[in-house]
């Protein structure tokens, strides 16, 4: 995830770009640039780091033009550096090119350049854009804005993946196209000027009007005017929204809790967790893990994933995964249980710790304790440059997004998602299971576009919460990888309604907790794995005839009456949890605001627990 910020008027862009910048930095701070149309053509300066590096760079003071795009990264493609920071240019120093996503085929497009006789600087997939736009340019037989607009239509067309680009073109200094697809992104009007943002607070103190473009759209900007194209450069017409909210309210695009909001970003930051780690039919592509070769995967006994909270949910999820892709023992503990006994891990042992913050202080003293031991260990967080990443022996980044709500929602699926990502990954080292392997990638790759089916279909789950919010006891019940479910449905809603809640394998149901189930007592079930169907409604129905209320979630068919069922898309079982877990988020979220709390802030709770 990268922030891109541009300007076109008749002010002096840079400060315009850097202010938009820093309030774009929490999209990403690993490094910043901008370019501007000067008198003698573009001018790009950038720099590896924060913001405020961007700013000490000897002459960025100096720049005049009032044009001009920025960037501010979070690598995907090349380590941070200052080469492989945006703005990125082509050969002929005509365009220059800020991009917020990633382009999946960017290594066939990089070897066709080449073979036009490109030449590349960095490691990124971007600066194949700018270079396949001037192709597209100099072959072009139209003029004038025809030309550069068939040269961005056409080079948009061979990109596959996600995408916000703002370019410029030296020969038109009074203009700049943007496009976008997968990826946010927001041009406000002013009066003779315009701002183009990926979110709205990073300009909301400029204008209060938007355009916002679908995906495949493109916008030719002026000072004065701004033309709409589809992808085929049919003109279209768009009218401006005029956003009322404060800036501290436009920080949640409109949603009433940044909870909701983060819920529904979930699609997005699964697709930016996929990125390019995965594709069909071909094998992952994990830079990052390369030290954890198949001769160290061979040589190890067990696994340990160590966590707190929600991430060790998502920890006994990849426990499933890893055991059955990988073949290797996992265990999954609490880190504040890790850290004080005597585990038995050495040098045969790999250690993942998951931290969404990455300054969790637990996790950060077993992963401390591990290495102690002689284990590699491997961090997962959704913050680079976190003191997990620093400490660990090798660091992978989900890209969930900054995660406000103290309820953790993205952050849980996009670890799930990148937990299947590693135990394919490691599997494929191993040789293992290689048609479950191939069937499951497809499956990942669907992922956004089935969360998007089933937020689209909330009304039943809101419904429901009203009929329930003032219940003093729930209870969650799912076998195998359900269960893993349940615990973490249990948890959202302890952390947001303040109903006790409690979660239990299906199954243990007969050893105890049945005793607790009475007349109108709402039990709660997860249900998708076919092999289990049979023996998960026997427990279901034993409930329902203690008089409980029940709510299923479910992707199988049911020939039985319940309360309400919550059908789902269907999926491998071994990432059922990033689609079974919405609905329990939602009704979870509804049930608060049923009982008028507040859900990004519950009492007695803080974000990033960081101090033990």
């Amino acid at each position: 995830m990268c922030g891109i910020i541009g300007y076109i008027g008749n002010k002096k862009a840079e400060p315009i770009l850097i202010n938009g910048l820093l309030r774009l930095e929490y999209r990403g701070y690993d490094s910043a640039g901008i370019s501007t149309i000067e008198k003698n053509g573009l001018k790009t300066i950038k720099n590896k780091g924060r913001v405020s590096e961007l700013e000490k760079v000897s002459g960025i003071n100096d720049l005049t033009g009032t044009i001009g795009i920025g960037h501010t990264r979070w690598a995907t493609h090349g380590k941070p550096s200052s080469t492989n920071s945006h703005p990125h240019m082509d050969n002929s120093k005509k365009f220059a090119v800020v991009h917020n996503g990633i382009i999946e085929n960017y290594a066939d497009l990089k070897d066709f350049l080449k073979s036009q006789n490109y030449t590349f600087l960095s490691e990124t997939d971007t600066e194949v854009i700018p270079n396949l736009i001037h192709y597209y340019y100099q072959t072009s037989k139209n003029t004038g804005s025809k030309k550069l607009l068939e040269a961005v239509s056409n080079t948009i067309k061979m990109l596959k993946g996600s995408y916000a680009l703002e370019i410029l073109c030296s020969d038109f200094p009074d203009n700049m196209i943007v496009v976008r697809k997968d990826s946010p992104l927001v041009i406000g009007k002013g009066l003779n000027e315009n701002y183009i943002s990926s979110d709205i607070p990073a300009i909301l103190s400029f204008t209060k009007d938007f355009y916002l473009l679908n995906d495949n759209e493109l916008a030719f900007i002026s000072r004065d005017s701004i033309e709409f194209y589809d992808s085929n450069l049919n003109k279209i017409e768009k009218i401006p929204q005029n956003i009322t909210w404060n800036a501290g309210a436009a920080e949640k695009n409109g949603y009433p809790d940044f909870m909701l909001k983060e819920i529904n970003e979930q699609p997005m930051a699964i697709r930016e967790t996929i990125g390019s780690r995965i594709t069909s039919n071909s094998k992952s592509i994990i830079p990052d893990l390369d030290g954890l070769n198949k001769s160290y995967l061979s040589s190890i006994n067990k696994i340990s994933i160590v966590a707190c909270g929600t991430a060790m949910h998502a920890g006994l999820a990849g426990k499933t995964l890893f055991e059955t892709l990988c073949e290797i023992p996992v265990e999954v503990e609490a880190a504040s249980e890790f850290r004080y006994r005597n585990p038995l891990i050495n040098e045969k042992t790999l250690c993942i710790f998951i931290s969404q913050s990455g300054e969790t202080a637990d996790t950060i003293a077993a992963l401390k304790l591990a290495k102690s031991k002689g284990s590699k260990t491997l961090a997962i967080s959704n913050v680079i440059g976190s003191s997990i990443s620093r400490e660990a022996d090798f660091t992978i980044y989900t890209h969930a997004g900054p995660e406000i709500a103290v309820a953790s929602t993205k952050a849980y699926t996009s670890q799930i998602v990148l937990l299947a990502i590693i135990a394919i990954n490691f599997a494929e080292k191993l040789n293992l299971n290689k048609e479950k392997l191939e069937e499951l990638k497809k499956d990942i790759l669907l992922l956004p576009s089935q969360l998007e089916e089933i937020l689209g279909n909330i009304q039943n789950i809101k419904n429901f919460a009203q009929k329930i919010y003032k219940e003093k006891d729930i209870f969650f019940i799912g076998r195998g990888i359900d269960y893993t479910v349940a615990l973490e449905g249990s948890l959202k809603l302890k952390e947001i309604s303040y109903i006790h809640s409690e979660a239990y394998p299906s199954g243990e149901l007969k050893h105890g907790p049945i005793a607790l189930i009475e007349n109108d007592v709402t039990v709660i079930s997860i249900l998708t794995n076919r092999l289990l169907v049979e023996k998960s409604i026997s427990n279901i129905q034993e409930v329902v005839t203690r008089g409980a209320k029940t709510f299923i979630v479910t992707n199988q068919e049911l020939n039985h009456k319940f309360d309400e069922v919550i059908q789902i898309p269907k999926t491998n079982t071994l990432i059922s949890p990033v689609l079974s877990i919405v609905p329990l988020q939602l009704l979870s979220y509804y049930i608060s605001k049923e009982k008028g709390l507040d859900v990004d802030k519950p009492r007695n709770l803080a974000k990033s627990v960081t101090v033990e």
